[in-house]
C-alpha cells in the first residue's frame, strides 16, 4: 500500500517542562505573540489537521485538539509521538504518517512537510529533518504503524532517547539550508530554551522585516 500523502496531520510537541526558560516557553512572547502561535501559523498550511501534545489547561486557549501523553510522568518527546500515533490512528485513519514539530522552534521551513513526504518509502519509514550536519528528530514524519513497537520500547524507563529508537527502524534524514534574512542567518530548526535564545530569535524575526 502506498503511504498517504493527501491526508497528513500534524502534531505540535508541547509537553516539555521549560526548566531553563523559567516559565512556560510556549507562551513566551515573540514578535508580539506567543511562541506557540508562530509554530501553529507555520504548521497549519502544511498539514490537513493540527493537534497539540499537551495536557495542561493553558493549552486550551489555542483552540486545538489536545493530545496528552498516554504514558504517566514526563517520558520526553517519544511519549508525545506515541500519543500522536494513537490519536491519529483513531482520528485520521487514512493517514499513514503525521508530522511532528516542537513548540519552541518558530522558523522551520514552509516546505518541511512536502520535502519530508517526498522521501517516505513505505508505511513504516521514518523521515526526519537535518541541517548543518545535525539531525532534528522532533521534526519528522512518523508512521502510525509502529505505535505498538514504540509503546513496548517505552516500557523500559531507560529508553527515552529518540535516536536510540530511530536505530530500530528505517530512517532517512533530509537536509535543509540555513534561513537567511537581509542581515542575519539562523538554523531553520533553531529552538528556544532560554531567555537569551528567545532574544536571538527576536532579533532574527526583526531582521526579516528590515
Amino acid at each position: 500500500m502506498t503511504p498517504s500523502t493527501t491526508t497528513r496531520p500534524g502534531l505540535i510537541l508541547a509537553g516539555g517542562l521549560s526548566r531553563r526558560m523559567g516559565t512556560n516557553k510556549a507562551l513566551s512572547p515573540l514578535g508580539g505573540k506567543p511562541l506557540l502561535s508562530h509554530v501553529i501559523d507555520h504548521l497549519a498550511p502544511q498539514v490537513t489537521a493540527v493537534a497539540l501534545n499537551a495536557g495542561q489547561s493553558w493549552a486550551e486557549d489555542f483552540g486545538l485538539p489536545l493530545v496528552p501523553d498516554t504514558k504517566a510522568g514526563h517520558a520526553g518527546p517519544l511519549a508525545g509521538i506515541l500519543a500522536g500515533m494513537r490519536y491519529f490512528a483513531a482520528q485520521a485513519s487514512a493517514a499513514s504518517h503525521f508530522l511532528t514539530v516542537p513548540a519552541d522552534s518558530p522558523f522551520f521551513p514552509a516546505d518541511l512537510a512536502v520535502r519530508l513526504a517526498a522521501h517516505v518509502t513505505g508505511e513504516n519509514a521514518i523521515v526526519i529533518a537535518a541541517s548543518s550536519g545535525h539531525v532534528h528528530p522532533v521534526f519528522g514524519l512518523w508512521p502510525v504503524a509502529i505505535a505498538d513497537d514504540l509503546e513496548t520500547w517505552l516500557v523500559d524507563e531507560e529508553n527515552r532517547r529518540i535516536r536510540s529508537f530511530l536505530a530500530r527502524h528505517a530512517t532517512l534524514g533530509v537536509s535543509f539550508a540555513p534561513l537567511e534574512s537581509a542581515t542575519k542567518s539562523i538554523d531553520p530548526f533553531y529552538n528556544i530554551n532560554t531567555p537569551d535564545e528567545l532574544a536571538t530569535a527576536e532579533a532574527f524575526l526583526k531582521s526579516m522585516s528590515e
